[in-house]
This record gives structure tokens, sequence and C-alpha cells, in this order.
């Protein structure tokens, strides 16, 4: 393949399609987007993120990848030559401000110049497709806009076509409501074979069915009862600002929430509650039970195996500011059927 041109298998003859794909991970956090794609068939040549915990998290679950402590603005692909023409650039962004909310607080805009470099990072890597995940907003609010237009203008540049989306993890397997806006574009033409991926059928599953045998795994006799109560979907986990506070399920209206399903949403608990733990929420907080880091790495779409480096709230900031990694797979199989139906067909660029 040559650099900035596409080419087809059937240029080469018929063969068979590839069963596992390439990709390069910016901003990968604890990993929940680069998990699900790996379920999808993407395997990374190489993770990137800037907070050396996350790395660690990354490497302690999977040792063999190439996992590098580095701000993607610093980041340059001409000493990662691994990089080049992956099948699949993925980040899941930090969170976008808009341009209006920027100049009211005065802010630097740290996050836009994140976008701003996986953009520049395209023109080196020349990935087949990316899929870019960040704030709903991003994606249907008109103060976002000049930003829009700065991805559109600078994609089309370089040949790629796209679509927007706004997609809710609650409809893939994932126990909460969270929205999230993303980013498909893939070179050519090959966006016309591209389909959001359906939501699943079927019930979905609920904070009770999660966690309720993690509820009773230190002999709390009211673990079932909680869990049948708790027959509702969660609301949207926050992470929370890296710079500041402790850990905690969210806002006030989602604090209102947990509170409705017996759940103390003002902190993040060290073990799940033991045999002498009195359910009351008649009491307010002191009869509420606090859910564990390991509960709402759960309630993400982690599996429970997945483990997660550092100390309570660093641990809890990453599982918050994750993609559940089911939200993910679904979207990683969209784009790999995608790649997969070009392997034997040809390929139209824009602009030849």
């Amino acid at each position: 393949m040559t650099r900035g041109n596409v080419t087809s298998a059937a240029d080469h003859g018929d063969v068979e399609p590839p069963s596992r794909f390439t990709s390069l991970q910016i901003c990968a956090g604890a990993g929940g987007l680069a998990l699900g794609l790996e379920d999808a068939g993407f395997d990374p040549v190489l993770l990137l993120d800037s907070r050396p915990i996350a790395c660690e998290t990354l490497r302690l679950n999977r040792p063999h990848w190439d996992v590098r402590d580095v701000d993607l603005v610093d980041f340059d692909p001409v000493d990662h030559r691994q990089v080049y023409d992956v099948d699949l650039l993925s980040g899941g962004l930090p969170r976008v401000k808009s341009p209006a909310a920027v100049a009211r607080t005065r802010g630097d805009a740290a996050e836009l110049s994140v976008l701003r470099a996986a953009v520049d990072l395209i023109y080196g890597v020349q990935p087949r497709a990316i899929l870019l995940e960040n704030v709903p907003d991003l994606v249907r609010h008109s103060d976002y806009a000049p930003i829009r237009g700065f991805v559109a203008e600078e994609l089309g540049h370089l040949g790629y076509r796209f679509q927007w989306h706004v997609l809710n993890a609650k409809d893939y397997g994932v126990p909460q409501s969270r929205e999230v806006g993303v980013l498909v574009a893939v070179k050519g033409d090959l966006i016309d074979r591209f389909e959001w991926p359906r939501p699943h059928p079927g019930p979905r599953r609920t904070v009770g069915e999660t966690l309720r045998d993690t509820m009773s795994a230190r002999g709390w006799p009211d673990a079932e009862k909680w869990a049948a109560q708790a027959d509702v979907i969660a609301p949207t986990i926050v992470g929370g600002s890296w710079e500041r506070g402790g850990a905690d399920l969210g806002p006030t209206g989602a604090k209102r929430s947990w509170a409705r399903i017996g759940v103390d949403g003002g902190t993040v608990a060290d073990h799940v509650p033991d045999a002498c733990f009195d359910w009351n929420p008649a009491l307010g907080r002191p009869g509420l039970v606090p859910l564990t880091v390991d509960q709402v790495a759960l309630l993400q779409g982690f599996p429970p195996e997945w483990q997660i480096a550092g100390r309570k709230t660093a641990r809890y900031r990453q599982v918050g500011n994750a993609t559940p990694p089911p939200l993910a797979r679904a979207l990683g199989e969209a784009i790999a059927s995608v790649l997969r139906s070009a392997h034997n067909s040809p390929i139209q660029v824009a602009g030849q």
C-alpha cells in the first residue's frame, strides 16, 4: 500500500478478507474503547495516554500491548512508523467545551487542542477508518458548529467522508443511560456502506441485575431485596475532574436518582456492605448503600476481571471517564463490517 493512496484486494485478485484489523488508540484511558474494539477484531499496534496511572491500567490487563505515556500534542508518528496505514485510528477524547463556553470561562481550550492534535495525526497516519468519541453536544448543538466545520474541512482535504451520531450505551447492553457523541470517518465512498449499530433487542439490563452478586459478597442480608427494587437503568456516571474533588457518582440530579434506588451517590466506598449494614433510606445518606469502584466499573460495562490501577479516586476517575466496552464493540463491529466489505471490491477515493 502506498502512503496517501487507497488500494483494494480487487487489485491483487480475490482473497479472503482479514479476520483481524490493526488500530492506533489515542487517549486510551482505562481501556474501555480499546477493549471493546479488541472484541470487535481490532488489535492495537500502539496505545497512547498522557496519564501514567491509565497506562498502568492498560499494561496491567494487557501486558503485550505497546502502551506509551505521552501527550497527544507531542506525539510524532515519524518516530513510530508501525502506526502508518493502520485500519483504524480511535480515541475517546477529553470532553470538548464549546467555543462560547471557553470564552465565558476564559479557559485555555486544552481539550480543543487535543482534538486538533487528533486531526493533525490523521495526516501522518492515514488510517482507513476513524472513530472518535466525545460529548453528545459536539454532534447536535449549534455552539459546536465551528468545531464540526473545522473537522469537516480537514477530513475533506484528506479524502475522508464521515458521519456524526449520538448513541446511548443503554441500547447496547450497558446498564446505564449514557449518551455519547461519535464521529466515524472512512476513506473515500466506503462511508456509504457504513450503518450505525442497531440497539440490542429485548429488555435492558438493570442496576440490580448487574450488582446483585457483588452486593451479597460479604453477607449483606438485604442484597436480594435491594437488587429487586433497583430495577432501573443507572443514571450517567460522571468521572469528574482530575484536578479537584473526590469520587462521587455525579451532580445533584444524579444523586437524587441514585437515592431513589437506595444508593448513596455522594461517595464511593472501599468495600461492599457487610452483614451488619443497616439499609434504611428513611435515615438519609447514613441509610443508603454506597457503591465501590469495581461496582461502578460493572455499570460501565467492564468485565469483572478488568483491573483498574491506583488509589480509589484515581481508579474512579478512570472508570467514570471511560467509553463503555459493549458500546465500543458495537461500533467496532460496524466499522469492521465496512472494511471487510471493501476487501474484494474497488474503493473510490473522493477527488480521484
